[in-house]
């Protein structure tokens, strides 16, 4: 069984180039309420490493966590509906897709889609924008525990089709029950080569 990610929190930028230079990263992207400081937290197994919140949007910055071996696991703003003034939300764009692009670092994204809800227009607007930029990338179903298990193999093939990739190829976990944590751990451990 994989053991957690010794992450540790080191810093938070407005701009990836104020960031400190790490080895290889990953970047966690979605949209506000995906649950992507609760997934980062039960990768590390530490409840308080980035901050939840029940109001979308919190993440405003991009948020570089580092491993032992140095490489990097970001945070980065959600997109789409957050509770915050339209002027900072109009500058994630640009700092996140400088980010995405520029980061010379950045060897792979996971891509949240809330596993309930299924891949929205704003997700799909994303997936697309990665493979434009031949970024790449991986898809991860969040809120595995709150799909009726009745509904679980038609959504898994429906939330594949919506995302335009393999059913194999998406990687469904939850934060609350620990769902395919371990997975998703190996998952990062493997691209990073930590």
């Amino acid at each position: 069984m994989p053991s957690p990610l010794q992450l540790k929190f080191v810093e938070s930028a407005t701009d990836h180039n104020e960031l400190p230079e790490a080895g290889a990263e990953i970047a966690v992207v979605g949209r506000s309420n995906v649950g992507k400081s609760s997934l980062i937290n039960a990768l590390a197994n530490h409840k308080h490493l980035a901050k939840v919140s029940k109001t979308p949007g919190r993440t405003q910055l991009i948020n570089l966590f580092v491993l032992p071996k140095g490489a990097g696991v970001v945070d980065l703003p959600g997109y789409g509906y957050a509770a915050v003034p339209g002027k900072i939300r109009a500058g994630w764009g640009k700092m996140i897709e400088s980010y995405l692009l520029e980061r010379e670092t950045l060897v792979e994204v996971l891509v949240l889609v809330d596993g309930e809800v299924g891949p929205t227009k704003l997700d799909v607007q994303m997936l697309d924008y990665l493979r434009a930029n031949d970024v790449p990338f991986a898809v991860v179903a969040t809120k595995h525990d709150k799909v009726k298990s009745s509904k679980r193999d038609t959504r898994k093939r429906d939330l594949a089709i919506g995302c335009g990739v393999a059913q194999k190829d998406v990687m469904w976990v939850s934060a609350d029950s620990g769902v395919g944590i371990d997975a998703l751990r190996s998952h990062i451990r493997g691209v990073l080569a930590e």
